[in-house]
């Protein structure tokens, strides 16, 4: 499968206008945003576990990262309420699931395979300080690299924000609303912004927070699982 798989192309998905897809585990549902490959799979996707589901023990050879949106989400590490973030890179595994269900944004196949640095970080209780470059935007980083910069950022209401991508962007709106490119962007909505773009958004009239990727899409290229 190939969705939204060309990079250099501006990427938005109204996730609650995305119907739900059923995965091969019983009780676990998916919205696909991104994705190249089938399973197994390049992917940025939404995904729904019903009460006292479970996914299989597995490895992640590519790595996989995450949020949890909504509920708690579990697995042998630990409980994960809504607002974590969890970077587990190449090599790591886990049996994960959800005892009261929850939504997760999870991104797959998308790290340095030599990456070997695990982050776990409660975004509801990091310091968003003002950025002196844009007025009315707060930030805080929650992982940082020679490949990226992934950021969580509060936007005071009615705030103009601009922003240069020179390695391009994602943008997943966790609170509020913003426009962006002419298009309301609401809860959970996901965009993606190629490089060389440049951010140039509004916030909602209460205020947006939001989850942001940067720089990565100056490696963005199949995974090695379509090379072997």
């Amino acid at each position: 499968m190939d969705l939204n798989s060309h990079f250099s192309k501006r990427a938005l998905v109204h996730s609650t206008q995305t119907e739900w897809v059923a995965s091969p585990m019983p009780g676990v549902d998916r919205r696909m945003l991104d994705r190249i490959g089938d399973e197994v799979a390049r992917a940025t996707t939404i995904v729904r576990y019903a009460p006292d589901s479970h996914f299989s023990a597995h490895t992640h050879t590519g790595g996989e990262e995450f949020i949890v949106l909504d509920g708690v989400f579990q697995d042998e590490h630990g409980d994960f309420p809504v607002g974590t973030y969890v970077r587990n890179p190449p090599t790591t595994s886990h049996t994960p699931g959800s005892d009261e269900g929850c939504i997760i944004f999870v991104k797959l196949w998308q790290f340095d395979m030599d990456d070997r640095t695990a982050v776990t970080v409660d975004m509801n209780k990091v310091d968003l300080l003002p950025d002196a470059s844009r007025s009315g935007a707060r930030s805080a980083v929650l992982f940082r690299d020679d490949r990226e910069e992934v950021r969580v950022e509060a936007w005071e209401a009615d705030a103009s924000i601009e922003l240069d991508l020179p390695g391009g962007a994602e943008v997943l709106i966790l609170e509020g609303s913003a426009v962006e490119g002419g298009d309301v962007l609401e809860k959970h909505d996901w965009l993606r912004l190629p490089i060389g773009a440049r951010l140039s958004a509004k916030a909602g009239q209460n205020g947006t927070r939001v989850w942001m990727k940067l720089g990565h899409l100056l490696y963005a290229t199949k995974p090695d699982f379509m090379h072997e």
